[in-house]
């Protein structure tokens, strides 16, 4: 099994320029705990994850309450003094583990242990096209497990089709999109900023020739205004 039968497809994304806050609100808005950072062009120059906006604030370790004291420091009753403007180039890791969508899963696996991190961005031709999680690597091998010893090539082979037609439906570098296959059964996974994004995907993955039928657990999280 390879990264581009577990990968996320797509990755929320953000650039060096953007401030702490700014990463704060997608952070809890896509619901995850590190965001790729991309130049103008889309290269991959970093990440930032929860653990370095913690670390540049330093103290209580308490994610969502420095996430939201990041977001709005007058409504927390934190003390510990922040840099609302501070911005994602200051935080970040520049040396960033990666992986290839034919990079084998055991050794993101491996990558991920030695390496002591819970996510590896996979990237082709430096641009991110995807990103594997500890939870992806899971659901990979149980998937793997749960369809073993009667796996199709035609199962990953849909994937891939489904895969190809949402990236021309614009799901790429702003949202992130799980997909899984089996026996035809298609899964869609993902947070999604508006539900009439979540109803294309889902039309658009249902269309595919080869589908049978559409698992949608797509969940709309739709993004707040941010907050001064």
């Amino acid at each position: 099994m390879q990264a581009a039968q577990v990968m996320t497809f797509g990755a929320a994304t953000i650039k060096p320029d953007a401030s702490i806050r700014e990463a704060a609100r997608m952070m809890l808005d896509h619901r995850i705990s590190g965001l790729p950072v991309v130049d103008d062009n889309g290269n991959l120059v970093g990440i930032v994850t929860e653990g370095d906006l913690l670390s540049a604030i330093t103290g209580d370790r308490h994610r969502r309450r420095w996430l939201e004291f990041i977001l709005d420091p007058a409504k927390s009753d934190v003390v510990r003094p922040v840099q609302p403007a501070q911005k994602v180039a200051d935080v970040m890791t520049t040396q960033v583990i990666t992986a290839t969508e034919d990079t084998p899963v055991h050794e993101i696996v491996k990558k991920m242990k030695t390496n002591g991190i819970k996510r590896i961005p996979v990237v082709k031709d430096n641009k991110v096209v995807g990103i594997v999680s500890r939870a992806d690597l899971l659901r990979g091998l149980a998937l793997e497990a749960k369809m073993m010893p009667n796996a199709t090539a035609e199962d990953f082979s849909l994937r891939d089709r489904v895969i190809e037609a949402l990236s021309r439906e614009g799901c790429g570098t702003k949202v992130a999109v799980n997909v899984l296959v089996q026996n035809g059964i298609v899964e869609l996974r993902g947070a999604m900023p508006n539900a009439d994004l979540a109803r294309r995907l889902v039309e658009t993955a249902r269309n595919v020739p080869g589908v049978k039928e559409i698992v949608d657990r797509l969940v709309v999280v739709e993004a707040e205004t941010a907050r001064t």
